[in-house]
């Protein structure tokens, strides 16, 4: 198998709420500290996730990427030569969005609207309406998922077999590390990397008060866990990962994880359930 090696890397940071400027600084500071060829940050970085309303997100909300927050990771991408993945509110005419943007060396690649809302997220957000895409960033097969999405593994399958290599995945989880444990087998059961980007911290507005459990973390098609962060303390690490490793797709001399799928058995997983 010829090695194909990048670095790949998530930054766990605890934003102060509202505090758009300075948090986005603070992200800037980790993007510098690393020398990490892809960086993931988590969902909703710039701003903080405990939103009281659907207007306190409208306030915050930015057009990609036209934002301020947007023009930053550009510049910084470009003056880096990185590729970052970062979480915020997307404004889209009167509709908002829990969105991902990709941006790599000084360019807007792609974005993400969160498809599967969590809790309080279906009051102040829309749905995501676009079909997630897998990017080539530099040869770099890149799919973007947010949060909730770990709990529906169709939409991690047909990230894969779109082509994705690794799928970024920025986070703002709060449960128990159900999440961190389920990711094990996203990226075994469709030979991927995964790289989970939580916050930590906690947030404490009106009637919500959120704690955060970090533990972001990289794992390897083989179910390894390369890299993964404390529950409390903000922190940027990377690991180097083989991209022919995720190409691969044989489980033994005559099983393959992908050719060995039987479509017509899985019909009911497109139709609604009420």
């Amino acid at each position: 198998m010829v090695e194909r090696v990048i670095k790949l890397a998530y930054a766990q940071t605890n934003p102060t709420f509202g505090e758009v400027e300075s948090n986005v600084e603070d992200a800037l500071t980790l993007i510098r500290s690393t020398d990490a060829d892809i960086i993931v940050f988590p969902e909703l970085f710039n701003t903080g996730y405990a939103f009281i309303d659907r207007e306190e997100v409208k306030r915050f909300a930015e057009e990609v990427p036209h934002g301020e927050t947007c023009r930053a990771l550009i510049e910084e991408s470009g003056r880096q030569k990185k590729t970052i993945v970062a979480g915020l509110a997307e404004k889209a005419g009167d509709a908002v969005y829990n969105s991902a943007v990709i941006v790599s060396k000084g360019r807007l690649v792609g974005s993400y609207r969160k498809i599967h809302l969590f809790n309080r997220e279906k009051i102040l957000f829309n749905r995501g309406d676009l079909m997630p895409k897998v990017y080539d960033v530099e040869g770099v097969k890149l799919g973007v998922l947010i949060c909730f999405d770990w709990l529906f593994p169709e939409i991690w399958r047909v990230l894969a077999l779109k082509g994705a290599d690794i799928i970024a995945h920025p986070s703002n989880l709060v449960l128990p590390y159900y999440c961190q444990r389920a990711m094990l087998a996203r990226s075994f059961e469709n030979h991927i990397y995964t790289v989970t980007a939580n916050r930590v911290g906690e947030e404490k507005r009106g009637n919500y008060h959120l704690k955060y459990i970090g533990r972001s973390q990289i794992v390897s098609p083989k179910m390894e866990v390369l890299a993964s962060a404390s529950d409390d303390q903000v922190e940027c690490k990377a690991a180097q990962i083989n991209l022919e490793l995720a190409r691969n797709k044989k489980l033994t001399e005559l099983n393959d994880i992908f050719k060995d799928r039987r479509p017509k058995f899985y019909s009911a997983l497109t139709k609604p359930f009420f």
